[in-house]
């Protein structure tokens, strides 16, 4: 069983670990130490049955290109060990992290980056959260890769009315990169393909048993007729 609690300060080095363990993207002790001395109610991790830290989310208020009287959260990094994934977990602590946006700083959005070639997690976050993409960030990580900035609004009357939902870049629109949301469960983790396979025979079969049932209703009215 895992839980998921507010993180003290002896889960830091922990929290550490685990993003060494799991990401590309590692940062130094005293990032950790900068945000659970600004924003301790935004820190959370996950915890298994024997007091082992396996996930954790780190999360932020951002202080930079606001609009006056706008607040921001940001979700800095959230990460989960391999062998507790499947579970929830990282649903779990995206949601515990934002509701405390919310109640402790009155947040109107939180914002995130994540690869462009993420799709569990692009699936995850805009299938399963709500959050949408806004737009590109050009080699945004150390290896150069791009990310998608994504947004997820809180109070919708102060949702901006002259910004689109998904807008990448010029003449491109959601329906152009919608195949990159990878089909996930309920857990945000990939469906394997032999399950999407095996869905599309069973959805063939029943639209086939359909078909075949009004030829049938067909057939038994031209007789009637008849």
């Amino acid at each position: 069983m895992v839980s998921i609690r507010r993180a003290t300060v002896d889960d830091l080095l922990k929290m550490q670990q685990t993003n060494l363990l799991c990401l590309p993207e590692n940062y130094q002790f005293k990032y950790y130490i900068y945000h659970y001395l600004s924003w301790p109610a935004l820190l959370h991790v996950a915890e298994d049955h024997n007091g082992k830290i396996v996930g954790y989310v780190l999360a932020k208020l951002e202080d930079e290109d606001i609009k006056p009287g706008e607040v921001q959260g940001h979700i800095t990094s959230i990460s989960v060990l391999r062998t507790y994934r499947r579970l929830g977990v990282a649903s779990k602590l995206m949601t515990h992290a934002i509701n405390m946006m919310q109640e402790y700083f009155d947040a109107d959005f939180v914002s995130l980056h994540v690869r462009v070639s993420n799709r569990p997690a692009l699936h995850l976050y805009h299938k399963n959260l709500g959050f949408d993409v806004r737009g590109v960030e050009k080699e945004y990580y150390a290896d150069k890769e791009d990310a998608y900035k994504m947004r997820k609004y809180f109070k919708k009357d102060k949702k901006p009315k002259d910004e689109v939902t998904i807008e990448i870049k010029d003449e491109i629109k959601y329906e152009d990169i919608k195949d990159v949301f990878e089909e996930v469960d309920i857990n945000g983790e990939e469906i394997p393909m032999e399950n999407k396979e095996k869905e599309t025979k069973e959805k063939a079969n029943e639209e086939n048993k359909e078909d075949k049932k009004g030829d049938t209703k067909k057939k038994k009215h031209k007789k009637k007729h008849k």
